[in-house]
């Protein structure tokens, strides 16, 4: 028998996917059956050619090097992974050690922690709060890491013992990692260095977000998925995956793509908030994750995003009247309201953005 959570706000009882998988049973019930076209069997959402793969940027090259293989990466794909970036290799084994602690723990000790809608933050096994919404095979943990005043020391979990101490030392370089990036992408747009963080409302203004997800093994992997197609809805993704199973997919030329990590690396990808303050020179693309019948997998998501009550629209150094403005400006608060409320659904909220911003005579941006 599953477990179900208390509603915490959510409008029916959350059933932990993990407990599902644990049950032993055969099938998977009807509410993580997706339509056949979403289905990762679906002919029509074939495989791309193999041997297909996301670029790979060396951070340690020279600083131009770096900029143009970043920029190429975020103009073609949105997705590139970043070897040699920094971040100990120890450190990354040691987060996903206390994590998979976590999630090994008994579910009256992860049940202690169940998040709400209101913030998300805790223990998740659901996204969107449409009542009867099919539903995503993955469990999930979400923190909030900055700025200071959103940090809920109440709900970082005690157990495995040095989860925290772990947790708050890889955000941290992973923090770091991110100013890197956001200056090398900067450049390699041909914009001033710390033009992009600007616009986030400097360092000190950009909010700082984990998310660790975790996939337990299915029974029917063709018939749903760890995580519906999305992008992803802030600045910047820093992925550490499952460094024995794949899982994540994005979308390329019309073709889902599985990514084939690199030992060690981060996956990083370009979010709405990105493509909004490029004026879509950098794109963030749509992703998914499968599952798999044999094996559970658990990777770590760090957020890189604005200041969530700063206006974000399109740098004016990147507008011209060959090229107008391609949205119109919308705080982070408004625009992950909408995210919370409605689940993943592929482009949507940042093409209504688009949408927005072309019924506007004349539309011009803010400075940032």
């Amino acid at each position: 028998m599953a477990e179900a959570a208390g509603d915490g706000g959510w409008p029916e009882p959350v059933v932990r996917v993990q407990a599902l998988s644990e049950s032993g049973a055969a099938t998977i019930p009807d509410r993580y059956v997706r339509p056949e076209t979403e289905r990762p069997s679906s002919s029509s959402e074939a495989n791309a050619v193999a041997n297909i793969n996301i670029p790979v940027v060396d951070m340690s090259s020279s600083p131009g090097t770096a900029a143009a293989a970043v920029a190429e990466a975020c103009r073609e794909w949105g997705f590139f992974q970043a070897v040699n970036h920094g971040v100990p290799a120890a450190l990354l084994r040691r987060a996903r050690g206390v994590w998979r602690g976590f999630f090994q723990q008994p579910m009256e000790v992860k049940q202690r922690y169940g998040n709400s809608p209101a913030t998300y933050e805790g223990y998740g096994s659901r996204l969107g709060v449409d009542k009867g919404a099919i539903l995503d095979w993955g469990d999930y943990y979400f923190l909030h890491v900055r700025p200071p005043h959103l940090l809920s020391p109440h709900k970082w979990p005690h157990l495995p013992p040095d989860l925290r101490e772990t947790t708050t030392e890889y955000s941290e370089e992973v923090r770091r990692l991110c100013e890197r990036l956001m200056a090398v992408m900067a450049v390699g747009l041909g914009v001033e260095e710390g033009r992009l963080q600007e616009a986030f409302g400097g360092r000190e203004g950009a909010g700082v977000c984990v998310r660790v997800n975790y996939y337990p093994r299915c029974p029917q992997p063709d018939l749903t998925l760890g995580l519906s197609s999305h992008s992803d809805p802030g600045g910047m993704t820093v992925l550490l995956v499952d460094d024995r199973v794949k899982g994540l997919q994005i979308r390329h030329t019309g073709a889902w793509v599985t990514v084939d990590p690199v030992p060690d690396a981060f996956i990083i990808n370009v979010g709405d908030q990105i493509q909004v303050v490029t004026n879509a020179l950098y794109r963030s693309v749509e992703h998914r994750v499968v599952v798999n019948a044999a094996e559970e997998r658990l990777s770590i998501a760090t957020f890189y995003n604005p200041r969530s009550d700063l206006p974000v629209a399109p740098l004016p150094e990147l507008v011209s009247p060959e090229r107008p403005p391609l949205y119109s400006p919308m705080t982070f608060d408004d625009y992950r309201l909408y995210i919370r409320r409605n689940g993943p659904r592929g482009k949507s909220q940042v093409d209504r953005l688009a949408a927005a911003a072309a019924t506007i005579p004349n539309s011009t941006t803010t400075t940032q």
